[in-house]
């Protein structure tokens, strides 16, 4: 019995919501009356929206406004709406003339559409549109007069460089794709929209450019984003959980940024971008292992110097992972391995100490992370001081109190400065979470439980896909081309092709023959 009124309540409330849907996509009726009540009810007691109606001209024809308080330009209403109402309204001898002069050309220096049923008023409306119904017309106006307070692009704080453009993206969509249409200015850049989330209608932008990226990866997307089915979205990052390839492996599949550069760049490669409205972080797909480890500066910098610093994150993101492991394994099973005086050393540094290495290991990890998350939530003048005072009063009071070694306290701090040159925290995350079960593998089965580890990560990575396009790309397989922009970074004028297998329509993306060489004397 209780089963039976369960379902029935269940029926019962999608059967309301399937009504309150088809209210919203009802078209629109001649009658103002009807169109006011519907909004009304679709609206509610809202205090915020603002539903107005004028008497225009000397035929008294019943005009009405709707906006939302916050969302809209005041003074532009003023100036591009009501202005023109008063102006012309005395000359309107008919409700559809009303509208054809509205809709022709009478609102100036705004956006005007025509909509035909009630949903698509809604959207304009909750976008920062004015809407304006006409008695006697089956159709309404929505003109765009947003004015919303919003931040001006600045500095990304999650990439910042010391050289290469100081602009980030921002949470307004718009704004944000007039940042890539201001890099790249042919138009073959596509922009295709979609609507998503049954309650927030979150606009999503997915970029590319036609003729360059592939065109099996652009369908794949559209069909993985038409799926989503979903209340709301926030933020791009429940979408990349949405479409990604490998949603329960710790490596991202997807790049996320917030450089507009690094999105141009990704599209000039053949690449997607997708940019979310309400939040500064786009997406790039299809994603390699080696894009986490690149930054904008490498390309402004002299090749050499990227290449150095590229080897350089390599190598530290490494050590990262495998030093902590390593030297519990080391501590525990291969004392033989150390030179005497170390071993000599590192035992009297732990005489006193009553945990054996793995569970002092542990601790300081947990200690660290427990900091550097305090360090990111608290405000940032505090976190800061946190971060720093908070290492060097519990490290020295930890040795003090001998509840752990010096060597550790090394070991741990080391690791920790390591996995900050990771330029993209979702990969450093990554690392952060794998490299307490090689502790646990170097503690219970020293080495050689840390290279089984790494033997199992390393298959784990080469069975990733991000699209369709091998994840360790080109490394595994290898293509010689692609190897131009992984590991290393060859001179611009030596990158001739595009990379080859994440499916490029155009390959070929300069001339050959730029390398610059000095004039040849004559004589």
């Amino acid at each position: 019995m209780g089963g039976w009124v369960v379902l029935e309540w269940v029926k019962a409330l999608l059967g309301n919501s399937r009504v309150r849907q088809t209210d919203r996509e009802t078209k629109l009726s001649s009658s103002l009356s009807v169109n006011r009540k519907r909004l009304s009810q679709a609206y509610g007691d809202s205090g915020d929206v603002i539903i107005r109606e004028l008497r225009v001209g000397p035929r008294k024809i019943r005009v009405l406004l709707v906006l939302i308080d916050g969302l809209v330009d005041n003074v532009l209403i003023a100036e591009t709406v009501m202005k023109p109402l008063a102006r012309r309204g005395k000359d309107w001898k008919s409700p559809r003339q009303a509208l054809q002069e509205l809709s022709g050309g009478l609102l100036l220096n705004v956006g005007v559409r025509v909509t035909r049923t009630m949903k698509d008023l809604l959207e304009d409306v909750s976008r920062g549109g004015c809407a304006i119904l006409i008695d006697g017309v089956d159709q309404g106006l929505s003109v765009v007069v947003p004015g919303w307070v919003q931040r001006n692009p600045g500095e990304p704080d999650t990439e910042p460089v010391v050289r290469g453009p100081k602009e980030g993206f921002v949470e307004c969509l718009r704004t944000n794709t007039s940042i890539i249409r201001r890099r790249i200015r042919d138009p073959r850049l596509r922009i295709e929209e979609y609507q998503i989330g049954r309650i927030s209608w979150t606009k999503v932008a997915v970029l590319y450019i036609e003729g360059v990226a592939s065109k099996e990866v652009l369908g794949e997307l559209r069909s993985r984003i038409n799926k989503i089915d979903v209340d709301g979205i926030g933020e791009s990052g429940q979408i990349e959980e949405l479409i990604e390839d490998a949603p329960f492996s710790p490596f991202p599949t997807i790049l996320r940024t917030e450089r507009p550069d690094r999105v141009s760049g990704g599209l000039l490669e053949g690449r997607i971008a997708i940019l979310t409205d309400g939040t500064p972080f786009a997406l790039i797909l299809p994603a390699t292992f080696t894009m986490f480890f690149t930054t904008s500066e490498d390309y402004y910098e002299r090749f050499l110097i990227g290449t150095v610093l590229r080897l350089l994150r390599f190598t530290s993101f490494f050590i990262s992972l495998v030093l902590p492991g390593s030297y519990v394994a080391l501590l525990t099973f291969h004392q033989e391995m150390l030179p005497t005086p170390l071993i000599l050393s590192i035992a009297a540094q732990r005489e006193g100490v009553p945990f054996p290495g793995v569970v002092e290991t542990f601790m300081m990890e947990l200690t660290f992370e427990l900091l550097r998350e305090a360090g990111t939530r608290l405000p940032r003048l505090v976190g800061s001081a946190i971060s720093i005072i908070g290492a060097l009063v519990l490290g020295d009071a930890a040795i003090r109190a001998g509840l752990v070694s010096p060597a550790m306290v090394v070991v741990v701090a080391f690791t920790g400065i390591a996995s900050f040159s990771a330029p993209i925290y979702s990969i450093a995350t990554g690392a952060r979470i794998l490299r307490f079960g090689l502790i646990i593998l170097g503690g219970t089965m020293g080495l050689f439980g840390v290279v089984a580890g790494l033997f199992g990560l390393l298959i784990h990575l080469c069975c990733l896909r991000s699209f369709g396009t091998p994840y360790l790309e080109p490394l595994a397989p290898v293509i010689w081309s692609d190897l131009k922009d992984a590991l290393v970074r060859f001179p611009w004028w030596a990158k001739r092709t595009r990379p080859s297998l994440i499916g490029v329509e155009d390959s070929i993306r300069q001339v050959s023959g730029l390398q610059p060489s000095p004039p040849r004397e004559e004589g």
